[in-house]
């Protein structure tokens, strides 16, 4: 049997009126006239049947970065009406599916958020938005927590795929490859150079790195799991012209 895909994949609306299906005909003769002759019992097959529905299916990855939201003592929700959001008392609210990118995830934005609370100190959790003040410009903490976030996903082979979402990927891109060295002498690297040094020391206390590792080692095993079927992968949206995160 063929295992070839064609290169396009006609729409089920354009399938010609003359498609055919396999003839029962070909079937085995004695399998042919058991299913001519038998019916279901109605105790193996009940048209009113209505199967019970006793779990949820969750994508594994976000299972474990809710675990470690909530290991860490944080409830995730989602709100269209933020991007993301914490009230102070350990609520983490962050946009919804539809408002985020193609390639944002759970974990890439829930560790970009566990990384400002350590970058803005263990106290931040009791703080609106991590304590950062309500002003238009860039606070340094900012890109001293993308440096904290880089230390941590290099750490693990995971750089590109837990790179922060929006604008910020801009610096975080631009980090070396010691993600705590500066990009330049000026005044602001040395600064963010000083938070992101002091995170990495901070983040391996608690109550961050017992979870945090564990939720990041997951990731990594999930990671090497996934990529040998990448090569074979096909979107269920054949217009899809982004390749799957895993493979980066």
């Amino acid at each position: 049997m063929s295992t070839e895909t064609p290169a396009s994949w006609p729409d089920s609306a354009s399938w010609p009126d003359s498609a055919s299906w396999p003839d029962s005909a070909q079937a085995p003769a004695r399998d042919r006239l058991d299913a001519e002759r038998l019916l279901v019992p109605l105790r193996f097959h009940d048209d009113a049947y209505q199967r019970p529905i006793r779990s949820r299916y969750v994508d594994p990855l976000d299972m474990v970065w809710l675990a470690t939201a909530r290991r860490l003592g944080l409830t995730l929700r989602r709100d269209p009406l933020v991007f993301a959001m914490t009230d102070g008392t350990g609520l983490l609210a962050l946009s919804t599916r539809d408002d985020l990118d193609p390639d944002d995830c759970l974990a890439q934005m829930l560790l970009h958020e566990l990384c400002h609370w350590v970058a803005n100190g263990a106290d931040s959790y009791h703080q609106r938005d991590w304590g950062f003040p309500l002003w238009d410009r860039i606070d340094v903490r900012e890109h001293g927590c993308l440096r904290l976030q880089c230390w941590l996903a290099t750490r693990y082979g995971l750089r590109t795929w837990l790179g922060p979402t929006g604008g910020f990927r801009q610096y975080y891109d631009q980090l070396p490859a010691d993600p705590l060295a500066p990009c330049d002498d000026s005044e602001w690297e040395q600064v963010s150079c000083r938070i992101g040094q002091e995170s990495v020391a901070r983040v391996q206390g608690e109550p961050w790195w017992g979870p945090m590792q564990a939720a990041l080692e997951a990731t990594r095993a999930m990671h090497g799991l996934v990529a040998p079927f990448v090569d074979d992968y096909q979107p269920e949206q054949a217009e899809d012209p982004l390749p799957p995160i895993w493979r980066s």
